[in-house]
């Protein structure tokens, strides 16, 4: 009887780590973008510390925040400051200015980029295109102090260049910076003239995206400027158009701080006080912390709401959406 040998190999261990060939394709890629994720460093920096690590400081306006026991050791109050803030007198005023403020601001302040951007896409003299769009773009540069200085400058019912020019008409100049029904219109106009022209190297950079044969085969067909600007210019720029409404709305209740500030006093406080400037002055100034993390973290959740609906109606309007 024949004896059959049975050999049995040893098992097989598979590895449980990353393939080593996997590893290496993520090393060369991350050599090969290191200068980008150099160049990306600082602005990760900005948004951590000055963005996401503030954001543990919202607890505070669920507390009775005390300066010397610190965050985690002051008393738990809950919905204390919200339910205050709510009921106190200020609030319908408070969000009557910052909601007409912010709509203004967005009615008449969004379409001057495009209009702006249309108007040079059509300029046909490149010197005198890049003499408009660099002085269109230098306002941005200059600080929200300097800008407010030079409104005041400008309005100014003795020296001021509106007063001269009332003057030249017949009329008796007044001082505008004191009338509240002036506030907004002042701030909407100074904020155009200091960003129109920034926000018109969205549109244009969208403009040359466009392609020329669309152009060719719209003149072709007999279509005039005007028709080629509602039939292929409007559509082509329209996604870019949609995201930058839907940024814009998002700030309509978040408006800046530091431009209401400067140019609001106090003959102007029906028509200028807003959020903002009501979370520096119970903050900052009376130093009831709590109260100002609460109406200042209601501002972002009116925000986020804000911009969240803007993004659904544009997905369901134009297919466009920031997600």
């Amino acid at each position: 009887m024949e004896s059959v040998n049975v050999s049995i190999e040893p098992e097989v261990e598979v590895p449980l780590s990353v393939p080593s060939n996997k590893r290496s394709a993520f090393l060369k890629q991350l050599n090969r973008s290191k200068y980008l994720l150099i160049l990306f460093l600082p602005c990760f920096i900005y948004y951590v510390l000055f963005k996401y690590l503030p954001m543990f400081g919202l607890v505070i306006s669920f507390k009775d925040y005390n300066l010397f026991k610190g965050v985690w050791e002051s008393n738990w109050v809950g919905l204390k400051y919200y339910k205050m803030f709510f009921e106190s007198p200020d609030f319908l005023k408070l969000f009557r200015n910052t909601f007409l403020l912010g709509v203004s601001n967005l009615l008449f302040g969004f379409p001057v980029p495009i209009i702006l951007a249309l108007c040079l896409n059509e300029v046909k003299n490149l010197f005198f295109k890049r003499f408009v769009q660099t002085v269109s773009y230098l306002p941005h540069f200059i600080s929200n102090v300097v800008v407010i200085g030079m409104v005041v400058m400008f309005l100014s019912p003795t020296t001021g260049i509106v007063a001269h020019f009332v003057k030249l008409l017949g009329w008796q100049p007044i001082n505008l910076l004191v009338q509240p029904d002036w506030f907004r219109p002042i701030y909407v106009l100074a904020d155009i003239w200091q960003h129109a022209g920034w926000g018109s190297i969205i549109y244009l950079a969208a403009l040359t995206g466009i392609d020329p044969q669309l152009y060719e085969a719209a003149a072709i067909d007999g279509a005039s400027r005007w028709k080629q600007l509602w039939n292929v210019t409007i559509p082509g720029i329209m996604p870019a158009m949609v995201i930058m409404l839907i940024l814009s709305t998002g700030h309509i209740i978040d408006i800046g701080f530091e431009k209401v500030f400067l140019l609001m006093n106090p003959a102007t406080y029906d028509t200028g006080d807003i959020f903002s400037t009501f979370v520096y002055r119970m903050g900052l100034t009376l130093g009831n912390y709590s109260y100002g993390t609460a109406v200042d973290l209601f501002t972002g959740i009116i925000s986020l709401i804000f911009i969240y609906t803007a993004n659904y109606i544009g997905r369901k309007v134009s297919e466009t959406s920031l997600w």
